[in-house]
């Protein structure tokens, strides 16, 4: 999860939202306790996510 948080700048609260409203890629099961994220599904998702503008 911290390098999850790290790659995409969200919280942990606002990314388990955007999983529940299906906009967010979901973890994959390692282990009855353990999850992770697929680089490549989180690399698609962050190019398709709008430009912030500053």
């Amino acid at each position: 999860m911290p390098s999850v948080m790290q790659m995409t700048g969200l919280g942990r609260s606002t990314i388990y939202r955007l999983m529940a409203q299906q906009q967010f890629p979901c973890p994959v099961r390692l282990s009855v306790r353990a999850v992770a994220w697929r680089r490549s599904e989180l690399d698609v998702w962050s190019q398709t996510r709008p430009a912030a503008s500053h």
